[in-house]
């Protein structure tokens, strides 16, 4: 930043020069010149019905780069493929009312993301008023797990500071970001009210390093929650998606749910009785299962294409997939990365 705002001032003199003189003959200058980048892109293809799409073929995809049709120069569709996991916890008050079922969901996926091969590995953030590594890089379950287990959240919520701390403090994995790739969970509703860093800063640096987020969202009752618009927004630029465990769409068909109001003039409500507990405990587990299938069921393609002019702009892309009714999942845009 601090080059940057020299290298303006530097220019302010120049740009007033240019004013005083003549037009020059510009056919001396130096012109922008197209550089070749590689672009990476993970892809997830289910059918209308959520179920994932696990046997297409690279010419079932087409890319386009700018609006432009590129050539797919690589194609994978390896399950199981090598992930590097970071467990984003909300920590802050929001999250206490059913902190103890977020806290066996969060225990789960890294059960089932992180299986004990050293092809898969993870680290712990937590967060509240401040963003806290709270367990490194490792291929240990265990170690995040135990961890998880002790937490209790309390405090306000630095969402956009833990993201940008999974993204600067952790230890690194050797081939990463192509092998292992980074994925990002976060388990909370996505509000923010203690970070030092903005939205838009954690967006344009999880997309530069390529990062897919996806959201387990602690919001519950199908109530609306100031930050939900900033996790959906976050999972769903980067390529991933956020999950509802607890929305009232679930349980629509539990009896006495939501049924009755808590007092008078009160838009709390309070859980009805019958099957509400293995509700709420079956809405977990499809959401863990969810998440930690997309994770794991990823077509991974690359392109190559000449960037010419400026190349620190976001660059538009999409990707079609040659099947009726699909659902495609990818990044919406990338930073070229010049080679």
């Amino acid at each position: 930043m601090k080059a940057r705002w020299l290298a303006g001032l530097l220019a302010v003199p120049f740009l007033l020069a240019q004013e005083q003189q003549p037009p020059a003959d510009t056919s001396q200058l130096p012109r922008f010149r197209g550089q070749v980048t590689e672009v990476i892109v993970p892809v997830t293809v289910t059918d209308e019905k959520g179920r994932f799409v696990s046997n297409l073929e690279a010419s079932d995809f087409r890319i386009f780069d700018e609006g432009k049709e590129q050539k797919i120069v690589f194609f994978s569709r390896e399950r199981k493929q090598p992930v590097v996991v970071g467990f984003l916890l909300d920590l802050s008050n929001a999250s206490t009312r059913h902190w103890d079922k977020f806290q066996e969901a969060a225990q789960d996926l890294v059960f089932n993301l992180l299986p004990g091969d050293r092809r898969f590995s993870g680290y712990l953030i937590g967060y509240s008023t401040e963003a806290e590594l709270l367990v490194n890089t490792t291929h240990d379950p265990e170690k995040i797990m135990e961890r998880i287990r002790k937490l209790k959240p309390g405090g306000g919520a630095a969402l956009f500071d833990a993201i940008y701390l999974a993204m600067t403090e952790r230890a690194l994995i050797q081939g990463e970001p192509i092998e292992p790739r980074r994925v990002l969970i976060i388990i909370g509703d996505g509000h923010d009210t203690a970070s030092h860093k903005s939205l838009r800063e954690v967006l344009e640096l999880a997309q530069r390093n390529l990062v897919t987020i996806y959201g387990m969202s602690t919001k519950a009752f199908g109530f609306d929650v100031e930050g939900d618009e900033n996790l959906r927004r976050l999972c769903e630029d980067t390529g991933g998606r956020v999950v509802y465990p607890l929305d009232e769409n679930l349980y629509s068909d539990v009896s006495g749910y939501l049924s009755n109001p808590s007092d008078e003039g009160n838009y709390a409500y309070r859980v009805g009785t019958g099957q509400y507990a293995s509700a709420l405990a079956q809405g977990i587990y499809k959401s863990v299962a969810a998440l930690a299938g997309e994770v794991t069921t990823q077509y991974i393609l690359r392109y190559r294409v000449e960037v010419e002019g400026d190349t620190d702009r976001p660059r538009d892309l999409r990707v079609v997939v040659n099947l009726p009714n699909a659902v495609v999942r990818t990044r919406r845009y990338y930073y070229p990365e010049i080679r």
